[in-house]
């Protein structure tokens, strides 16, 4: 029972009250006593019956509208610490969370004391968190607790909750892939922290999991392999005799088992599987996680022998410690059965390894129930980070559905395998973006204030970590715990909801809007084992695996380097052309077609690829405009993905009007000289709003946003690195990518005139996060953005031709392909500037549909009226009953 000693108090007056109460027969106690005794019940026998009588209690406090005092309250956040370590222990992990976030509410909201908050509610909080892979959240709860304990005067046990935020945040650091931050963190605590056996052995089991985890592929170098085994076996020494470590020599056992296992020393590995067994079976308080990840690692090591039968069985004792109603006879689970819970989809991702080597088709249904969980798990969270390690977590699944839904189709010729296929890839492809583009349109004033609200806050704690030493730690504690609150606010009204649905293609209105655009799509997906491509054409879908040699990735690299300096490329010509004609072919791109419009949809790397300027055929050639560029064998556009593509709009104003951002930042080192050069020439063309100077700051920017067709911002930008964003700068402040995400403007296009627009820290699937990434979330569809470093003057000339073919009616699409094209054919550039470095850097992603002529539509509109009016004007009678025959109509849409 988690309640602190004082209340060991209240019990024995509890007791004392039961007595008084049957002797003088009283028949009324207070409901601060009534919540405490359903506690004390509770705990004496938990179960399913029990956990529902406590709820009951909750919910009677709750309906009496009497005033609630402290003491009443306290015993509710007791209550909910209760429930939910009982929920946890039940699987019931959500609800759990639900729970302690409610507790943390109420004790927060009303000022509470007298309870050892941090160790009944926010420790578990935060584990639990870690688990489910809400890692913002986590980190976000460890910090709140950590800043309480050293900032509290005498807090209980204060040392004991300092090691303990430590380890967990190790945790979390882990989880989200922070490695090295994990590595430093464990190691410098063993250093400088006085620390007991317990505490050591803990922090050293960490540290040996993360020494795992930081090796790159199957193969553990021998330094790591060292480092990690004298971590796990240190861990045990120091264990091994200590009180209630138990699980936690357990867990240093199988962390032996993994290496062991990894370096393909199955006896070993065995040995070490049965003393974490034996161990655990000992413990009094037998956790089914625990369990069950036990049984999957053995399950692990039996498929690593080949020993798949025995493998199998193992899966179905996971199954059976996690899901009472697992029939074994099934091999797989009911999709009713399943919960949020990471371990069901490791078993079941294990499952369909040993099934897709006879019965492929099964071992995809195993795999989809892992993708079920996921989606699950995807609705409990908040931040976008979390959302994106969520989505990277399935990435290696959805590559082993591609493998074998082409091998299935290759077997038997069924198209709908193909298509299958896609749609998977299609899931992971910028899910996170569709998903809030969909979601914001529908949803409430609430929601849509609280994501506001929520997003300035995270913009606020990250501008102020980036002060590093000077850093205001205090500040940044007020805004993660306001950050907690509006996070819990949110979830409460999204789980409302529970629609995480990826996306669906459809496929038929794909290939209708391909034909439309006299297109056809090359859309890639880069695993980790293969690379894929889809080619979209004539109502045809074609799946095919790239060359995948060790050459080819190094080889892509090496092409994407060449645009690093502006004279990678002019100090090696010959080296260029071949290597963009290599590429060329490992990307297996088209020769001919019978369209001439190309729609790249493209992954991983190739993001920062300009396919533009690859090499059909090489020549000798010296003089750049003379190459043989993809650039002229097809107009290239870029999407996200399939579903951007289908849903990204053409040019909806009849009018293009421009806001242009022009900061100049004349007399300063970030002065643009050229920056002028293009205002004008867009000026000459475009009718608008021209901030210049220090009117280009960035409110201006936000209040004139929605007016405008078209947002021009010609000034400079950051790709940023690991730890510092991409962003943006206007003249009085440089503003994060992320903080474009509250914009929420939509405009027909968005261009980005400044470096590295569409670089940024990049994540498989989802891509860059970078400047462009800001404005898509804000809302824009169609962008011409940059992937490096672009130079002042070629700039000005290439945006100055590309407004110049908007102007003659060209479609935004359109107009880059050929800027290109007149800035090669410009005799007043010179060869060395008409190097790929200094055209190819800004690409288009968005629409290529042509806008219909605005005199089209005038013509149509005038001639419909006159023929209406004709036609009334000749029959009275006809016109009343035409008349009341609409109004009929008009009515019943409404």
């Amino acid at each position: 029972m988690q309640r602190n000693n004082m209340n060991l108090y209240h019990l024995y007056g509890l007791i004392f009250f039961f007595i008084n109460l049957n002797v003088f027969g009283q028949n009324s106690i207070s409901q601060e006593d009534k919540i405490y005794n359903a506690v004390d019940v509770f705990a004496a026998h938990p179960s399913a019956k029990a956990l529902q009588n406590l709820k009951n209690t909750e919910a009677d406090f709750w309906k009496n509208p009497k005033p609630k005092t402290k003491d009443e309250l306290l015993a509710i956040v007791v209550l909910n610490c209760n429930k939910a370590y009982y929920e946890n222990q039940f699987g019931q992990t959500e609800n759990a969370i639900s729970s302690y976030e409610k507790a943390w509410q109420i004790y927060q909201k009303h000022k509470l004391s007298n309870y050892d908050i941090i160790e009944f509610c926010l420790k578990p909080l935060g584990n639990l968190y870690t688990v489910l892979g809400d890692y913002d959240s986590a980190e976000n709860t460890i910090k709140q607790y950590f800043f309480i304990v050293n900032t509290a005067k005498n807090y209980p046990e204060g040392q004991k909750q300092k090691f303990a935020a430590i380890l967990n945040l190790s945790n979390v650091y882990q989880g989200s892939g922070k490695i090295s931050l994990a590595i430093e963190l464990l190691e410098n605590t063993l250093k400088t922290e006085q620390l007991s056996n317990s505490q050591k052995g803990i922090l050293l089991n960490n540290l040996g999991n993360n020494y795992l985890l930081s090796s790159t592929g199957n193969l553990i170098r021998p330094e790591i392999h060292q480092n990690a085994t004298k971590a796990f076996e240190l861990a045990v020494k120091y264990l091994k005799d200590e009180k209630n470590q138990t699980e936690t020599v357990s867990n240093s056992y199988q962390n032996l088992a993994v290496l062991n296992r990894q370096r393909e020393n199955f006896e070993t590995a065995n040995s070490y599987l049965k003393k974490s067994e034996e161990l655990l079976l000992k413990t009094k308080t037998q956790q089914p996680r625990k369990l069950a990840k036990l049984y999957y690692e053995k399950a692990l090591l039996l498929f690593d022998e080949r020993k798949f039968d025995e493998s199998s069985k193992q899966i179905s004792v996971v199954f059976k410690i996690l899901l009472p109603n697992y029939n074994s006879k099934n091999i797989l689970p009911e999709q009713s059965q399943l919960y949020t819970e990471t371990v069901l989809v490791d078993a079941l991702d294990l499952q369909a390894e040993i099934l897709k080597i006879k019965q492929p088709k099964k071992a995809l249904k195993a795999f989809d129930l892992s993708f079920y969980i996921e989606d699950l798990l995807m609705n409990s969270l908040i931040y976008e980070n979390s959302k994106i390690l969520m989505q990277l977590r399935s990435r290696n699944r959805t590559e082993k559905c591609i493998l074998i839904y082409n091998e299935l189709f290759k077997k038997e010729g069924k198209t709908h395998y193909l298509e299958e296929a896609f749609e998977l890839a299609e899931r992971t492809k910028s899910g996170i973006l569709q998903r809030y583009r969909s979601n914001i349109k529908s949803a409430s004033a609430e929601e849509k204030q609280l994501l506001h609200e929520l997003q300035n806050l995270n913009n606020a704690i990250l501008k102020e970590q980036q002060k590093g030493d000077s850093a205001d730690i205090s500040k940044i504690n007020q805004f993660i715990k306001k950050e907690n609150e509006l996070m819990i606010s949110l979830k409460k009204i999204q789980l409302k909801n529970l629609d995480y649905l990826p996306e669906k293609s459809d496929l038929k209105a794909l290939f209708s809007k391909l034909e439309d655009d006299k297109a056809m799509m090359v859309y890639y997906f880069m695993g980790f084992d293969n690379q894929y491509y889809f080619t979209l054409q004539n109502n045809t879908i074609q799946l095919n695996l790239l060359n995948t040699t060790h050459v080819s990735i190094p080889k892509i690299v090496q092409f994407v380097d060449y645009f690093n300096s502006p004279d990678a490329i002019t100090n090696d010509i010959a080296g260029y052309q071949k290597c963009g004609k290599d590429v060329f072919n490992i990307l297996k791109l088209p020769n001919n077609s019978v369209y001439q419009n190309l729609i790249i949809v493209p992954d991983g790397i190739l993001n920062f690829l300009p396919f533009e300027a690859l090499i059909t055929q090489e020549s000798k050639t010296t003089n750049f405009a003379k190459m043989h560029y993809l650039l002229n064998d097809f107009k290239i556009a870029y999407n996200l993905s399939a579903n951007i593509y289908l849903s990204s709009k053409p040019v909806s104003r009849l009018e293009k009007t421009v806001l242009g951002v022009f900061p100049v930042f004349e007399g300063t080192p970030f002065e643009l000289s050229y920056s002028k050069k293009e205002l004008e020439a867009i000026r000459s063309n475009f009718n608008g709003k021209y901030l210049e100077n220090s009117d280009a700051s960035y409110q201006n920017f936000k209040n004139n946003a929605a007016a405008y067709s078209i947002l021009h911002l010609s000034t400079h930008a950051s790709s940023g690195d690991i730890e510092t964003p991409a962003s943006i700068k206007f003249y009085d402040q440089e503003i994060l990518y992320s903080e474009l995400y509250n914009l929420h403007i939509n405009p027909d296009l968005v261009v980005l005139s400044a470096c590295e627009t569409g670089i940024g820290k990049l994540y498989k699937a989802e891509g860059a996060m970078s400047v462009a990434r800001g404005f898509q979330f804000a809302g824009a569809q169609n962008l011409l953005f940059s992937l490096w470093k672009v130079n002042d003057y070629t700039t000005s000339v290439f945006m100055t031709d590309f407004y110049k073919n908007i102007k003659n009616n060209g479609s935004f699409f359109e107009a880059n392909t050929k800027a290109k094209l007149d800035y090669l054919n410009d005799k007043a550039i010179s060869n060395v500037k008409k190097s790929p470095y200094y055209w190819s850097s800004f690409v288009y992603y968005g629409s290529i549909s042509s806008e219909e002529k605005s005199g089209n539509y005038i013509y149509y509109a005038i001639s419909f009226l006159i023929l209406i009016g004709l036609f009334l004007g000749f029959n009275p009678y006809r016109k009343w009953k035409i008349f009341t025959k609409f109004s009929k109509k008009r009515n019943t849409k409404k």
